[in-house]
This record gives structure tokens, C-alpha cells and sequence, in this order.
């Protein structure tokens, strides 16, 4: 047990740190870890979730006191990811939801490409318009719940692809998330608690994981808006771009069964 609840604090940590940083990761890095342990895809998407509440939160203060958050994208991105969020858990617990997973892969693929060149030419920032965060927050809970991570990797790629700045994406993106993050434990919670969830039965068996999960992040998280507002631009851009593609790539080779 204590062995165990290491290894996740470990987890969290790892985790916790680059998702603080370049505002994503958390969850497809848990949750990966999570699934290659042996739990089913919707309780290591429940147990992330979880987590993420006390992890995000803590990341989401230090983002806010750094003033890393757009605020005028922050409300519509937050409304938005919350409903995308509830649809996706619903989804996540009634069918299955791997039939979106090729075009999500595809997704990234594209944005961190476009990122990556973006950091290849030096295009400078530009304020991106509020009204791109709503259908960006639907897509991204949606395929963050569904999926058991991505909200970073979906709604921060789209953000820097799109030209705003890399520092406040992530910490609008990241602050956004613990909204997320809550609707989405509530929704798993209700449907295990109403009979709607068939396959929640044993989730408790992993709380060792989720407590180690909370643990690590909640270490990491406070450092998250400092490493964000220090990083320089251009690396920033290019750090974010590459982490994108390796998870596409990693996401590609997980759909065909090769990892």
C-alpha cells in the first residue's frame, strides 16, 4: 500500500509539474499510468477527475496571484468546458466513446504542427477572440471527460496555435479546468450513486492512487504559475508544440495497438 501510494505521489508530481507549466498533460499522463496498471478507462478518467480538483485548484491560485488569466476568455471558456465536461462524462458512462479518439489524435497532430511553426518563425502574439472560446470549451470537456484527459492538450494547443500568448493560454486554460474538473467528479459521482454508472462498482479500490495523485500535484502545483511567467516565449511556444505532437504520436500508437 505504501509502496503503491508512492509511486503516485511520484505520478503526481511528474504530472502536476509539466502540466502547470505548459497546461497540459495531467490527466492523459495519470490516466495513462493509471490504465497500463490494470483500471478500466472509466475509472482512471473518474480517479483523475477527482484528483484534478484538489491538484488544479492549488495550480489554478498560483496562476491567478501570477495573473497568467485572461479573464474576458476566462467565463465563456469555463461555462463552456463545464457543459462539454457534463456531455462527456455522460457519454463516457452510457457508450462507447472510443469511436472519437482517431479524430482527436488527428487534432493534435495538426495543432502541435502548427505551433511548432509558429515557434519556427517567431510569429508574435496576438489577443485571440473570446467568442473562440466557447465551441473550444465544449470540444475540450468533452473530450477531456470522455477520454480521461485533454482539456489542456486540446483547449491550450488551439489557444497558442491561434497566436495568444503561451503564459496566459496556459493560466486561463489551467484555471478554467478546476471547473472542469469539479463538474466532471460530480457527474461520475451521480451516475455511480443513481445506478447510471454499470461499471462504477470497485472504483473506491483505487483511492490509493487518486491519494497519491493529490498529494503529488498539490507539492507541484504551487510552483506552476512562477515556472509559466518565467519560461521565455519562444521556448515556451516550442515546448508546447513538441509536447503536443509526442502525445499525438503517443495517442496514434495507443490506437493501433502498438503501446
Amino acid at each position: 500500500m505504501l509502496h503503491q501510494l508512492l509511486i503516485f505521489i511520484g505520478v503526481g508530481l511528474v504530472a502536476q509539474t509539466v502540466d502547470g507549466a505548459l497546461g497540459m498533460a495531467y490527466g492523459v499522463i495519470s490516466s495513462s499510468v493509471l490504465i497500463a496498471l490494470g483500471v478500466p478507462p472509466s475509472h482512471a478518467s473518474a480517479s483523475v477527475h477527482a484528483a484534478e480538483v484538489f491538484t488544479i485548484g492549488t495550480a489554478a491560485g498560483s496562476h491567478v496571484a501570477h495573473k497568467n488569466v485572461d479573464w474576458k476568455m476566462f467565463w465563456p471558456l469555463a461555462v463552456a468546458g463545464v457543459i462539454g465536461g457534463l456531455f462527456g462524462a455522460f457519454v463516457l458512462t452510457s457508450i462507447n466513446s472510443k469511436r472519437i479518439t482517431p479524430f482527436v489524435v488527428v487534432y493534435l497532430g495538426v495543432m502541435g504542427c502548427v505551433i511548432l511553426y509558429r515557434a519556427w518563425k517567431g510569429k508574435g502574439n496576438r489577443r485571440v477572440s473570446p467568442k473562440l472560446a466557447v465551441p473550444l470549451g465544449l470540444v475540450g470537456g468533452f473530450c477531456d471527460a470522455a477520454g480521461g484527459g485533454g482539456w489542456g492538450a486540446n483547449v491550450t494547443s488551439t489557444l497558442v496555435g491561434s497566436g495568444a500568448a503561451p503564459r496566459h493560454a496556459v493560466g486561463t486554460v489551467i484555471t478554467a479546468q478546476f471547473f472542469v474538473a469539479t463538474a466532471v467528479s460530480a457527474a461520475f459521482l451521480t451516475a455511480l450513486l443513481t445506478g447510471h454508472w454499470a461499471e462504477g462498482d470497485g472504483i473506491m479500490e483505487h483511492a490509493t492512487a487518486v491519494a497519491g495523485l493529490i498529494i503529488g500535484g498539490v507539492i507541484a502545483a504551487p510552483f506552476s504559475g512562477k515556472l509559466t511567467k518565467h519560461i521565455p516565449v519562444r521556448t515556451f511556444t516550442w515546448a508546447v508544440g513538441g509536447l503536443v505532437v509526442l502525445l499525438a504520436i503517443y495517442k496514434a500508437l495507443k490506437l493501433f495497438g502498438v503501446v
